[in-house]
């Protein structure tokens, strides 16, 4: 049938064209309706992740039932449970969100316009820095994030893949312009990804003879600088 004059016959030209122009709007309006959707959905996610984190916090994983985010974030117990199957679920995800947000810390980092060795030295401290203010800020969480170190580990997968290219990048960027020897990068990444997982949880809790980050700076800059650095500069101490 044609659209514009409504015969049975076969569409007219000026019926054709009508008929694509209404299909095309059509298609541009359900696109745009479902782009407002999924906004929603997003900033919903976020809402209730947001709220369980400040709720984890204030009275512990425990002490915090899936009534109790719903209630807060002023949302009913369906609308929670159409995101969240369980706590559990929630509580990963409020990891996700935390590290997610140290990522995008050491991408800002890996950006700034300095030399590649200030920027892996800045990576590491910024890599450090970000996790002890999530586990600081996070109240009564952090005790649960130390307990539950697999159930973390499962959450912490991309992120870990992400700081390895991350490293593998910069050296890269430093090799190109001269001024790192690195002869395997892929395994040099991995090793400094995992040393620095390992000095989260004494950095967090102050067991370094340093006494704060300004005083522990150039001690871990000289180690940057001495294993990968090609004719850098540093200073003994």
């Amino acid at each position: 049938m044609c659209l514009l004059c409504l015969s049975e016959k076969k569409m007219c030209k000026k019926g054709f064209v009508y008929s694509t122009f209404f299909c095309n709007f059509a298609l541009e309006n359900n696109v745009r309706i479902l782009k407002l959707k999924l906004m929603s959905v997003v900033k919903t996610r976020a809402l209730l992740v947001d709220v369980a984190r400040q709720l984890f916090a204030k009275n512990g994983f425990e002490d915090t039932s899936m009534n109790d985010i719903a209630v807060a974030a002023n949302r009913g117990r369906r609308t929670l449970y159409t995101y969240f199957n369980s706590k559990e679920e929630i509580y990963l995800a409020v990891i996700q969100t935390e590290l997610e947000r140290l990522y995008g810390r050491m991408e800002e980092v890996a950006r700034r316009n300095i030399s590649p060795e200030e920027k892996m030295v800045q990576l590491i401290f910024a890599h450090l820095e970000v996790m002890k203010e999530a586990v600081y800020r996070n109240g009564n969480l952090r005790a649960e994030f130390f307990r539950d170190v697999w159930k973390v580990e499962s959450v912490r997968k991309t992120f870990d893949k992400n700081e390895i290219n991350l490293f593998r990048r910069i050296m890269n960027e430093g090799i190109d312009k001269g001024v790192f020897d690195i002869r395997n990068v892929r395994l040099s990444s991995e090793i400094m990804h995992y040393c620095l997982k390992g000095c989260e949880v004494p950095y967090i809790y102050g067991r370094y003879a340093a006494q704060n980050a300004e005083e522990l700076y150039p001690y871990v800059r000289n180690m940057v600088f001495r294993h990968f650095g090609r004719n850098l500069k540093y200073s003994n101490y």
